[in-house]
């Protein structure tokens, strides 16, 4: 491997982030600045180039991982597990969890009374199980 340029489409072992993708972004111009332009090369400079502006787009809005989109909460663990209750709208999840751990969970005659989430934490059998509403 004694003289071989590297290619941008190699790995190299850097840190994610924005640093990596200014170095990403160096690496393909200093590439693209070196290699001839001629009817043979056009192919792999229009691959350079839309690299490049996938790099420059992640670069000014970095992409989001996960799911689906909206203002999420956090609920930290607690006990030796969990539970969820879900379900239809006005079927008594909130009454549930009153009546089970004893936390206060408003409860209406109107659809969606609850719009965070609740958590609560049933002691049984030296277990502690978290209930999330």
């Amino acid at each position: 491997r004694r003289g071989r340029v590297r290619g941008c489409c190699e790995p190299r072992d850097r840190a994610s982030g924005a640093m990596g993708i200014l170095e990403k972004i160096k690496d393909i111009e200093l590439e693209m600045s070196r290699t001839q332009k001629n009817k043979a090369t056009e192919g792999h400079l229009g691959i350079l180039k839309s690299k490049l502006a996938k790099l420059r787009t992640e670069l000014l809005a970095p992409s989001k991982s996960g799911g689906g989109e909206g203002d999420g909460f956090e609920v930290s663990k607690y006990g030796h597990g969990r539970v969820a209750l879900i379900g239809f709208p006005s079927v008594g999840k909130s009454t549930l969890l009153t009546q089970l751990t004893g936390t206060d969970s408003e409860a209406a005659a109107y659809e969606f009374t609850t719009l965070t989430c609740i958590p609560g934490v049933i002691h049984y059998n030296d277990a502690k199980i978290q209930l999330l509403d």
